[in-house]
C-alpha cells in the first residue's frame, strides 16, 4: 500500500494517488466549492460591503468598538455577544457570516451563491 495518509476533521484516510485526489478533500471543478453570501432577511439584500453591514447591525441595536486597528467589531449591550471581522472585506469569509446569522437570529441568513 502506498500514499499519503491524510488527517482531517479527526479521520484519518489513506490518499493513495495524490496527484489526481486533493489533500484537503476538496475537489476542484465547476459545483466543488460554490461561494456563500450573507443576506439580510428582511430586505432580501445581499451584503456586498461592511458599510451595508455596518448600518444593518447599528440598526439592530449592535454597536461599533474601535479599540483593534486589526479588526471591524460590533457589540450589542444587552448581551455578551461580539461579532469581530477582518478589517479587509476581501477575508471575511462564510465562519463570519455564520457568526453573524448566530447572533442575529431571523435577520440574517447564509446562502449559496
Amino acid at each position: 500500500m502506498s500514499g499519503v495518509w491524510v488527517f482531517k476533521n479527526g479521520v484519518v484516510r489513506l490518499v493513495e494517488n495524490p496527484a489526481t485526489e486533493p489533500l484537503d478533500g476538496v475537489r476542484q471543478g465547476s459545483n466543488s466549492r460554490r461561494s456563500k453570501v450573507l443576506v439580510h432577511t428582511a430586505s432580501n439584500e445581499v451584503i456586498t460591503s461592511y458599510g451595508m453591514l455596518e448600518r444593518k447591525l447599528l440598526g439592530l441595536g449592535w454597536e461599533r468598538y474601535y479599540d483593534d486597528p486589526d479588526l471591524l467589531q460590533f457589540h450589542k449591550r444587552s448581551t455578551v455577544h461580539l461579532i469581530s471581522l477582518p478589517k479587509d472585506f476581501s477575508r471575511f469569509k462564510s465562519m463570519h457570516m455564520f457568526d453573524i446569522v448566530v447572533k442575529n437570529r431571523n435577520c440574517f441568513e447564509v446562502r449559496d451563491m
